[in-house]
């Protein structure tokens, strides 16, 4: 395994632990500090998200025109660094959502030209388990975070502001570890004829086969919407407020541990069989979610979610960078994040519009439903599996 997927694995757990600790705390402190709805909730959270997806776009095209990944990665990484000292510091839902804005945008920024940048740096044999470890390193972070919000909320008293000034250290660590350690391939030799333009005919290039894997992406995110209900969730079933973030920490240790494995797997096991079993696994942790009257039973349901998350993310990447032409890798991931976004906007929109019109549960039995026609979808679409491997390999 190259050294720049290791460093690229750090970068993103530290940044994880900053943004994990805080987004842990967030939908608490939206509602219990600032006295925001669920749907309110709901529209911050997606629009966050779909912020993101749309300037991945733009990255990953701009990180093919020039060639250059690092440059981008390290100035959205910046951006969300900088973001952090917001937060502690907001007294109205208007400066929460501007600050998760922003944060996305950098997270939109940093997104496709470094997931290009794991496809440059890795033999091709490798990227499943590239795409795996880089995923579990950025859980690992994705629990620390909220463990160490539980830890600082008890060590403060549940003051929530205060815990949240603890977030800028390591999300000022990454920046750092990414400008240092990380070192960008050498672009290869520019093609003769003229420079790829920006426009609608790099769209044409990409085959029908990445075009499949983007509707399958879009239907995944559909069926799953914002971790922050999970969170709200917890609190609903009788978590004390200052243990709140570990549903998190289950929820992530599972990712953590399953996403290289699964990862590893994916270079060798049919990515149907996969992909089913990732829709059955949310299947089942949307119902848990649903069904739960206890905290022990939502953290039941948050580790049946991580694993669901291991099964697929990093999946989805491999099929991504192995589908898109080379020096379309960065716009390739642009496409795919920006309709996963528009996605996840949706579903978190109505995620919570049903909370607050139905309760938690009808939230939750949604997804399920989704979920289970979205695997049916997939066993009944039964594409020339054969050529497509053939094609993807090439």
């Amino acid at each position: 395994m190259p050294s720049g997927i290791w460093v690229l694995g750090f970068v993103s757990m530290l940044m994880d632990i900053s943004s994990e600790l805080v987004h842990s705390l967030l939908p608490i402190f939206m509602i219990t500090v600032l006295g925001a709805s669920m749907l309110t909730i709901g529209i911050v959270e997606g629009v966050a998200e779909a912020a993101a997806a749309v300037t991945k776009v733009f990255s990953g095209a701009i990180s093919d025109y020039f060639g250059k990944r690092k440059v981008l990665a390290v100035l959205g990484y910046a951006l969300s660094a900088l973001t952090k000292l917001v937060f502690p510091l907001a007294t109205t839902i208007g400066w929460v959502f501007g600050a998760r804005f922003v944060d996305r945008i950098g997270k939109g920024i940093r997104g496709a030209p470094r997931d290009a940048l794991v496809a440059d740096i890795t033999p091709p044999q490798l990227r499943g388990a590239a795409y795996g470890l880089r995923q579990s390193l950025d859980s690992v972070g994705a629990f620390l975070g909220p463990l160490l919000a539980v830890v600082f909320m008890i060590w403060f008293a549940n003051d929530i502001k205060t815990v949240l000034w603890v977030a800028v250290v390591p999300a000022l660590l990454a920046v750092l570890l990414l400008v240092v350690a990380v070192r960008e391939p050498q672009a290869s030799a520019p093609t003769p004829g003229p420079r790829i333009h920006l426009g609608l005919s790099d769209a044409k290039r990409l085959p029908l086969r990445y075009w499949f894997i983007v509707a399958l992406g879009a239907v995944f995110t559909l069926a799953r919407f914002s971790e922050a209900f999970l969170i709200l969730r917890a609190q609903d079933v009788g978590l004390a407020i200052a243990y709140v973030p570990a549903i998190m920490i289950v929820m992530n240790i599972v990712y953590a541990v399953f996403a290289y494995p699964a990862g590893a797997a994916a270079d060798r096991i049919s990515a149907r069989t996969l992909l089913v079993f990732g829709l059955g696994l949310l299947v089942v942790a949307d119902v848990v979610m649903a069904m739960a009257a206890s905290p022990w039973i939502a953290f039941l349901g948050a580790a049946f979610w991580g694993l669901h998350m291991a099964f697929t993310q990093g999946l989805l990447s491999k099929l991504v960078a192995d589908t898109a032409p080379a020096d379309l890798r960065g716009t390739a991931f642009g496409v795919f994040n920006l309709v996963s976004g528009v996605a996840l906007l949706l579903a978190s929109v109505i995620a919570g519009s049903l909370w607050s019109l139905f309760g938690a549960a009808a939230t939750f039995i949604a997804g399920a439903a989704f979920a289970a026609l979205a695997a049916m979808g997939l066993l009944l679409f039964r594409p020339n599996a054969r050529a497509t491997t053939h094609r993807a390999g090439t």
